[in-house]
């Protein structure tokens, strides 16, 4: 099936499940005409469609529940329970049941698109990832707490452009949402401020890629002497579902695979219905590769990105001792193979897409 087609089957589906923003939609479609990368994080249900048929051979590897939309800019930080910095996976709206390759391959070709921003080559970044993914789950895993550990990846992590003033700044042109907010959406937000009786305004937030199009609410309040903000955005199940020909029974697997995972909880993150709320602040938020710190070790950044990313996998019971196995009867080159091959997909889409 042609790009183009599978992406309005796509759109006609998830109009099924939540309320389109029609602006919004057409703001994602401009974006992903302007790179293969944001096209690659913009397409994950055409990813699900196309990578069992690249990647046929990978379809046999244990199965876990994955990341599924996993891609080098769906990291960040937040803080947990006692007030520490903690980094790792920041999106899992797509979770589901996958071979394990599916996270590997698809963050491994997310390193090849992104060359405007990473340096390494495939073979070294694959290599990076393998070995991280590798340690991990010969460990059993292990979060990564950005205290007297991981200096490195704290220091990269926290750059000027998460410079709290101009976070806080990047909001200040919003305008309040005047109504349409969803009762149950209102008092998730409301629950998730430091005070229950404090005002508060909500927006409507612009912001990622794969879920451009979606309702996202934002309430900001002012709270002794600064700026709180709480985000609720509304979940469908993911594109793997409608891949497969699922229907409004499909479960959503965002709240389940955080709990399960080996990770420190972010204890403003908790479901409310299909919404998922949570805080937003300079230090609790998804890191794009430009707010990186300009100097970076990248193949040990793409190490630690595959060592989360064996964290996730292995919240599925036995997974560890299953993928040992796996990997081991693997060939060397199999990653960058099957990244190759997916990239090379992906660029002929973003090519149709682009000649419209």
């Amino acid at each position: 099936m042609r790009f183009e087609k599978s992406t309005r089957r796509y759109e006609r589906w998830l109009a099924r499940h939540l309320d389109i923003i029609e602006a919004d939609l057409r703001l994602k479609h401009r974006q992903m005409a302007e790179g293969v990368f944001p096209f690659l994080r913009a397409t994950y249900y055409r990813w699900a469609a196309i990578w069992p048929e690249v990647c046929s051979h990978l379809m046999s590897a244990p199965v876990v529940l994955a990341v599924g939309d996993l891609h080098v800019e769906n990291f960040g930080t937040w803080r947990d329970s006692d007030g520490r910095l903690v980094w790792g996976v920041n999106d899992f709206d797509e979770a589901y049941d996958l071979p394990y390759t599916n996270d590997l391959v698809r963050l491994a070709t997310s390193a090849q698109l992104a060359s405007d921003h990473l340096s390494l080559t495939g073979e070294d970044a694959c290599a990076a990832i393998l070995e991280g993914y590798g340690a991990a789950i010969a460990k059993g895993g292990e979060p990564f707490v950005l205290e007297e550990k991981h200096a490195w990846l704290r220091k990269a992590a926290v750059s000027d452009l998460r410079d709290p003033v101009k976070f806080w700044g990047k909001l200040d042109g919003l305008k309040p949402v005047d109504g349409g907010v969803p009762k149950e959406v209102r008092k998730a937000l409301r629950r998730a401020l430091p005070e229950p009786d404090l005002a508060f305004e909500i927006y409507h937030r612009i912001a990622g890629l794969g879920s451009l199009g979606r309702p996202r609410y934002l309430a900001v309040a002012d709270w002794c002497g600064g700026k709180v903000a709480r985000e609720a955005k509304v979940l469908a199940p993911s594109a793997c579902s409608f891949v497969a020909g699922g229907d409004r029974g499909e479960r959503i697997r965002y709240g389940e695979i955080t709990q399960r995972a080996v990770r420190v909880p972010d204890p403003f993150l908790f479901m409310c219905g299909d919404w998922i709320v949570r805080r937003l602040a300079p230090a609790c938020a998804r890191i794009e590769l430009e707010e990186l710190a300009k100097k970076r070790d990248e193949g040990r950044l793409l190490h630690a990105m595959g060592f989360e990313t064996a964290n996730i996998h292995l919240g599925t019971r036995r997974a560890g001792k299953a993928i040992r196995r796996d990997l081991a009867k693997r060939k060397p080159d199999w990653l960058l193979q099957a990244a190759s091959s997916m990239s090379k997909a992906v660029r002929a889409d973003w090519r149709e897409w682009r000649a419209r």
